[in-house]
């Protein structure tokens, strides 16, 4: 080993973060001037911009396939190297333009009509396009015999289906110490804020994709973090929505009770459109039976610029004080959400009790569910054990940095009939029973915390290395849970997330609508600064910490007030009435009473009297759970012969 000392006034790091950043800078410069198509941005480009370009004929569908291609060749195979994109599908081109002489016959599908997507590589497609689970056990495979369902949903409404995405192999249920965004068939992916930062997993390809802007909205899956945690780590809006909500099958599984896929954007309106999209029922999923009863038709509809006035958010506070540099994000964004109107009271919600019966549980359906998936599939690698017997025999490609030790953990399992299978999932009913029993007790809207930490350091010796995490709660009780970028710590984002009840994906979230965007922002809609693909923390421009406040508030925080800003109209879904009101537990600090000329959040109403009331109204905490309904507003009250409480004149 050599030990030479490098001559001082050569800094090799500096040198290769200039020299990246200045190539990736003239790409993306390129991507922002290039006269191409009316103008047309990409970058940091939204449904609603896109959508308005092809309604004005400034562009076409297969122009944003193209010029999305390009960029993808630009930045994810040359250049900063993202490794993002597994394949591109090689009929997106025809589709594209399909779906322009459809626009120009005047048939329109949706606000997805010609818009390209990207979908993670274990959601099926029966197309020329691999489906693979980042695995080289299934690159030589036949191909699924159908579209996964939620594929189909996406052609219905007119998406492109892109390509797909790299992912942390068989979605990170292969070994104690995998690395995040690493599969045999893929390599690596890379995190566009840091590149030697890990993108999380195991939706990793799909967040840097999307972070990155090769696609419009990408599609994520999640067991247990999968989704929210490569959002926050990209600075994405991520969406793991109820359980049931959208069909999985088609989708490579690790867990029947946990498995959902769902929307990865950069807005949270984006977030919006994808779900209607995907979401509803399919017979041959039987946990979406409530799927088309539940769903809503329009996501969008949620927003309520003050709708903080008068909500109760529950802060759970066993995520603060874990990590300084995210405190410093996280903390601010809490302000502001009380400076909205909002109360904030502390919370404690642990997932202690269960953690280790969540592993069983995923082991257990590991087993059973991929079983039945390479069955239906066929080819030579038919269950996990000749999957194993795979990865042995091509050990320098598959495995060359990490093992299977969870594949045989798995197989180890028995039957879903096993009595400790039964007891585990038994145990795991606590999660949902914890969420919604501090929403009831306290009276709360939705529960806040930091998603997790900034993104760690990519290590293929020791795997990943993450310090903070919000996923578990609601994967384990399957309720939804939506991220949100909130600020940056030394230029990594850092997400804050909300949970909800079962159902409440659309005022859990409170999407944004156009109004909320400052005027002249163009394509540049999204909710954080762009990545700059520098190689490490030290090389890139600053970034913000917490987004700012007050007068210079800026679209950032915009587009995190306006994702909590519905929160309180979560009692007027389509669920059963909420049980009725508890003494609410004392709030730090309150936010003042809403004025009584803008009654806001959840209205209370008796049926017997046929009145209504603000929810912190005396008589509202009187009214008996059967005798309950509630009203986002006195119109709608009005609407349904119900009068005002005379008490708290709402």
């Amino acid at each position: 080993m050599s030990t030479e000392t490098p001559f001082p006034a050569f800094d090799r790091r500096s040198f290769l973060g200039a020299g990246l950043a200045l190539s990736a800078g003239a790409l993306v410069g390129a991507d922002r001037k290039a006269p191409v198509a009316g103008g047309l941005v990409l970058e940091e480009a939204s449904i609603e911009y896109l959508q308005g370009g092809l309604a004005a004929g400034r562009w076409t569908s297969a122009d944003l396939v193209r010029r999305y291609q390009a960029r993808i060749r630009a930045l994810d195979r040359s250049g900063p190297k993202l490794n993002s994109v597994i394949e591109l599908n090689p009929e997106a081109p025809a589709i594209a333009q399909a779906l322009d002489a459809e626009r120009k016959a005047g048939k329109l599908r949706g606000p997805l009509h010609g818009i390209p997507v990207l979908i993670k590589d274990n959601i099926d497609t029966a197309d020329r396009m691999k489906t693979t689970a980042g695995s080289l056990a299934l690159a030589e495979a036949p191909a699924p015999r159908e579209d996964a369902f939620i594929v189909v949903k996406l052609r219905e409404a007119g998406a492109v289906i892109l390509g797909k995405t790299n992912l942390s192999e068989w979605a990170n249920l292969r070994s104690t110490r995998s690395s995040s965004g690493w599969s045999g068939r893929g390599g690596q992916t890379r995190n566009p804020y840091a590149l030697d930062r890990s993108p999380s997993g195991s939706s990793s390809g799909s967040a840097a994709a999307a972070a990155a802007s090769f696609c419009t909205a990408a599609v994520g899956t999640e067991t247990d973090g999968s989704v929210v945690s490569p959002a926050n780590a990209n600075g994405l809006v991520g969406l793991k929505p109820t359980v049931g909500l959208l069909s999985r099958r088609g989708i490579i599984p690790i867990s029947h009770t946990q498995d959902t896929a769902g929307p990865m954007t950069r807005t949270v309106r984006d977030a919006a459109l994808l779900l209607g999209a995907l979401a509803g029922s399919d017979p041959k999923d039987p946990a979406t039976r409530e799927a088309d009863a539940r769903r809503e038709v329009d996501y969008t509809r949620f927003l309520a610029k003050d709708g903080l006035q008068g909500a109760r958010i529950g802060v759970v506070k066993n995520l603060l004080g874990v990590h300084a540099h995210v405190d410093a994000v996280i903390l601010p964004a809490l302000e502001a959400l009380r400076a909205q109107g909002a109360s904030l009271v502390e919370v404690e919600l642990k997932s202690a009790a269960y953690d280790d019966a969540e592993f069983e549980v995923l082991l257990y359906e590991f087993k059973a569910d991929l079983n039945a998936y390479l069955e239906g599939r066929g080819g030579p690698v038919k269950d996990l054990t000749t999957l194993m017997a795979f990865n042995e025999q091509r050990r320098q490609e598959e495995m060359p940095f990490f093992g299977q030790e969870l594949l045989l953990q798995a197989q180890a399992k028995g039957p879903l009939t096993d009595a400790v299978y039964l007891k585990a999932l038994d145990t795991c009913a606590q999660a949902r029973r914890d969420i919604t029993g501090l929403l009831e007790k306290h009276q709360l809207q939705a529960l806040v915390g930091p998603t997790g930490g900034p993104a760690w350091l990519i290590d293929h010796v020791n795997g990943d290395s993450s310090s903070l995490s919000f996923s578990s709660p609601a994967a384990v009780a399957g309720c939804p849970h939506i991220t949100v970028p909130a600020g940056f710590a030394f230029g990594l984002p850092v997400g804050l997330s909300f949970v909800g009840g079962p159902w409440q994906e659309g005022p859990c979230s409170g999407w944004p609508s156009p109004s909320s965007r400052p005027p002249g922002c163009g394509a540049r809609q999204s909710s954080r600064p762009p990545p700059p693909f520098p190689v490490d923390i030290h090389s890139g421009p600053p970034h913000p910490g917490p987004f700012p406040t007050g007068a210079s508030m800026n679209r950032a925080l915009l587009a995190l007030l306006f994702a909590a800003a519905s929160v309180a109209a979560l009692a007027q879904t389509k669920p059963a009435p909420a049980p009725a009101p508890k003494p609410a537990a004392p709030a730090a600090k309150p936010a003042a009473p809403a004025p009584a000329a803008k009654p806001n959040g959840a209205l209370l109403a008796n049926k017997d009297s046929k009145t209504y009331h603000r929810a912190d109204c005396k008589t509202a905490a009187k009214i008996k759970e059967a005798n309950r309904a509630s009203f986002a507003s006195a119109a709608e009250a009005g609407k349904a012969g119900y009068k005002a409480c005379k008490v708290c004149k709402p």
